[in-house]
């Protein structure tokens, strides 16, 4: 009986085959991983702008958020539905390149945990600078919790293929010992 594990190879002898991974040739697989890197570097750069800038104005109305779910409870409760969408939309869109661009830039960042592990550390330091070095910016946890929903929507759309396609799994040591197409062979 063949073996139907991905690593398996197509068994000739009943003409049924198994599906294999494509992957990206070497050209290709550099080209994304360029454009990947540009794309980040031009995310750090909005995500920069984004959060780091001062807001002297909102300076009074700002306090810090350490409970998951006030902030959201409050984004929900306003009067105008746009400016629950922009609060709430707009912090998980924030995540949504991480989830696509980790996987391609970092092969050990490839698994919606480990996704999700890098994006809110990543958007802790984010809240801990704005809270610590910008006026008018606080650490609001909701905002982490809002950016890691996206990175994983991102990664769920997109960044698990690409992770994928740019870096092929790879066969360890311990594969030599399965076996391939039918018993006895």
């Amino acid at each position: 009986m063949a073996r139907t594990d991905r690593y398996a190879k197509p068994d000739e002898g009943n003409g049924t085959a198994h599906p294999r991974r494509t992957t990206l040739s070497p050209l290709a697989r550099a080209v994304t991983m360029l454009v990947a890197f540009a794309t980040m570097v031009a995310f750090a750069v909005v995500l920069a702008r984004l959060t780091l800038q001062p807001s002297a104005a909102s300076e009074a109305l700002t306090h810090s958020n350490f409970r998951p779910g006030d902030s959201i409870r409050e984004y929900l409760g306003q009067p105008a539905f746009r400016d629950t969408v922009k609060q709430i939309g707009g912090n998980i869109l924030l995540g949504v390149p991480f989830g696509m661009l980790l996987p391609v830039l970092l092969p050990r960042t490839r698994g919606l945990v480990r996704v999700a592990v890098a994006t809110a550390l990543t958007m802790v330091l984010v809240e801990l600078a704005q809270g610590a070095f910008v006026t008018g910016r606080t650490f609001d946890i909701d905002d982490v919790i809002l950016n890691t929903t996206g990175a994983l929507l991102g990664y769920l759309l997109l960044g698990r293929r690409l992770g994928r396609a740019v870096h092929p799994r790879r066969r360890h040591w311990w594969h030599r010992f399965t076996r391939r197409g039918p018993a006895g062979a």
